[in-house]
C-alpha cells in the first residue's frame, strides 16, 4: 500500500492520531493547514458567531488552504483525518478534496472527537471528491496502539 496520511488538526489531537497512523502503515504524513490558523475564539462552538460555527452553518463554506503541496498524485490510498465538528468533517476538508484530483483513489476517513462519531462525514465529503471511493474509517481517540492500528488497516483490505 502506498499511503498518504493527510490530516487537519485545530488543537493537536488529530495530529497525534495521524502520526501514530502514519507510523503504523509506513505512510507519508501531510498536514492540511488553513491559510488563517484557527484561534481558541474561532473554535468556540458555544458562540454562534465564532468562525467555526459560521463555517459549519454553511455547507458551501470553503476555508482557504495555506498551500496545495500535498503529494496526492503519488499515493493510491489516502487516510484523511480531522476533528469532528457538528457531527461532520470541518469544511476545510472539502476545500482540500476540491484542490486535487482524487479520481481512482481510496480515501479512508479517521477522526477524533470528544464525544461524537463520524456521523455523515463520508457523504458530506464525497461531493468534493466524486472520482474517489470514500470509506468511513474509525475514531482514533485516546491511546493508540501501533499493532491495533495495523490490524485495523489490514482488515480494510486496501
Amino acid at each position: 500500500m502506498n499511503a498518504l496520511v493527510a490530516y487537519f488538526s485545530a488543537t493537536g489531537t488529530t495530529a497525534k492520531a495521524a502520526k501514530a497512523l502514519a507510523n503504523a502503515v509506513g505512510g507519508e504524513l501531510y498536514e492540511i493547514k488553513p491559510a488563517v490558523p484557527y484561534t481558541s475564539a474561532d473554535l468556540n462552538w458555544m458562540d454562534k458567531g465564532s468562525r467555526s460555527s459560521v463555517e459549519m452553518k454553511d455547507i458551501r463554506s470553503r476555508p482557504a488552504l495555506a498551500d496545495t503541496n500535498a503529494p496526492v498524485a503519488e499515493h493510491d490510498v489516502i487516510f484523511l483525518g480531522f476533528p469532528v465538528w457538528w457531527y461532520v468533517a470541518p469544511t476545510i476538508l472539502n476545500t482540500f478534496l476540491e484542490a486535487y484530483d482524487f479520481t481512482g483513489k481510496t480515501i479512508v476517513l479517521f477522526a477524533t472527537s470528544g464525544g461524537s462519531g463520524l456521523g455523515k462525514s463520508a457523504a458530506g465529503l464525497q461531493v468534493s471528491a466524486p472520482g474517489a471511493k470514500i470509506l468511513d474509517g474509525r475514531m482514533l481517540n485516546g491511546r493508540l496502539n501501533e499493532a491495533e492500528l495495523k490490524t485495523w488497516v489490514d482488515g480494510l483490505k486496501l
